[in-house]
């Protein structure tokens, strides 16, 4: 092994500059794959980040209108949920966990003006049962969440987010004190902080919740839902259960069976499984153009290694008359090349891996949403470590055929 990694050394020296710039398409090679797996890990981090806090066996849903004639009715008409509608769907609905339906004030997007004495805020009031805290869990700092007690006597009651809390009591205990909404006062029974990031933290931090059939009464919307939040069981899939509500709440509202505009609809599931497409379309578009660049290395590395052979073709002569068989000769060829192209790939891949900690540190305590927390897997630095040693011996095999091709009386005769 010492002769093995001298006679290595000896190649190295006699032609540093074509050696180095050989390597350097290798190490670019992977180099680049490993960055550009880091930034889509860190991407894919960032964006499924912004999905924690929500189960990921719940779906929403809500009414649209109708795009096709049915049951007598014509097409484009609107129509709505109502209280009924929930209990129907418990009974004749299979899969189904919880049901939650649920109504914000000014309607989707929309804030309303909030007073606590003197101090007013703008902030969504949305109207809940008890059961939406299992489809959006939450933390609570202060008090308590809604019980079915709130539901069944229709209390006045609030549970606030902690920016709520924030605006409009300050550093003052908010437990028991009342606000008023649109001239009608709730009493705070508890404060929550969001589980999610970023945005929708933000955005929940700025909630107000009434329990739905007080908000019902209060803001006089009869028994009328806005939407629906629904929790699947263990055993079905919240894409089955979706196709299923849509499929009897047709029925349930004279829609045509194949009116796919009528209700609007997303779960989870889906929107996991679109994230994860898409994050496996950029690690093949990723893995495919570092492979390229990777290629382009060994080529070089295997036109190094012709060229080398060439020049040693008289000491390869002088090796077979001493005895030295061919596959000596080869494995000698091999190790070079091999040799050559891990040194070449180790130093990528520690220049990759220096280059995604060094982003990963400059972006710590940013404001970025979609993108957090670039890395890389132990997975991916081993099967690129195992790839460089498989390519350099491929790239070896070409100029070691070619060497032991050479009969020793020919290569005694070379010149050098």
């Amino acid at each position: 092994m010492r002769d093995l990694f001298r006679e290595i050394l000896t190649v190295i020296i006699r032609n540093p500059i074509r050696i180095i710039l050989s390597g350097i398409g290798v190490s670019w090679g992977i180099m680049t794959i490993l960055i550009m797996l880091g930034m889509i890990n860190g991407l894919e981090y960032g964006i499924k980040s912004d999905l924690e806090g929500r189960a990921s066996n719940s779906m929403v849903m809500w009414t649209m209108s109708t795009t096709k004639a049915y049951g007598g009715f014509k097409p484009g008409r609107r129509f709505e949920l109502y209280n009924e509608d929930i209990e129907w769907l418990i009974q004749n609905v299979q899969g189904i966990e919880e049901v939650a339906p649920r109504l914000r004030l000014g309607g989707w997007r929309g804030s309303n003006n909030v007073t606590y004495e003197t101090k007013t805020g703008a902030f969504d009031v949305n109207g809940d049962y008890p059961s939406f805290a299992k489809i959006q869990p939450m933390k609570f700092d202060h008090g308590r969440w809604m019980n079915q007690g709130d539901i069944d006597e229709k209390r006045k009651v609030c549970v606030i987010g902690k920016e709520v809390r924030r605006v409009l009591f300050g550093a003052e205990d908010p437990l028991g004190k009342s606000i008023r909404v649109q001239g009608v006062m709730f009493r705070v029974v508890g404060v929550f902080s969001s589980v999610k990031q970023g945005e929708d933290a933000e955005e929940d931090s700025q909630t107000i919740f009434i329990p739905f059939t007080t908000f019902q009464r209060a803001f006089n919307m009869g028994d009328e839902i806005g939407w629906l939040s629904i929790l699947s069981d263990q055993e079905t899939p919240v894409n089955d259960l979706q196709e299923r509500v849509l499929a009897g709440l047709k029925v349930r509202k004279s829609i045509h069976p194949d009116d796919k505009r009528a209700f609007g609809a997303h779960n989870m599931a889906d929107e996991l499984k679109e994230i994860n497409d898409i994050m496996l379309a950029m690690r093949v578009i990723g893995i495919f153009v570092g492979a390229l660049i990777l290629l382009a290395g060994i080529i070089g590395i295997i036109n190094i290694m012709l060229i080398t052979v060439g020049e040693r073709t008289k000491e390869f002569g002088i090796r077979r008359s001493l005895g030295a068989t061919p596959v000596q000769v080869i494995g000698q060829v091999l190790s070079e090349s091999a040799f050559l192209t891990t040194v070449a790939g180790l130093v990528g891949l520690v220049w990759g891996v220096a280059i995604v900690l060094a982003i990963k540190y400059l972006i710590q305590g940013s404001e970025s949403e979609v993108f957090r927390n670039p890395s890389i897997g132990f997975i991916a630095t081993l099967v690129c470590t195992g790839a460089m040693i498989v390519f350099g011996i491929i790239g070896g095999l070409l100029p070691a055929m070619r060497a032991v091709a050479i009969k020793p009386v020919d290569a005694l005769r070379a010149d050098g």
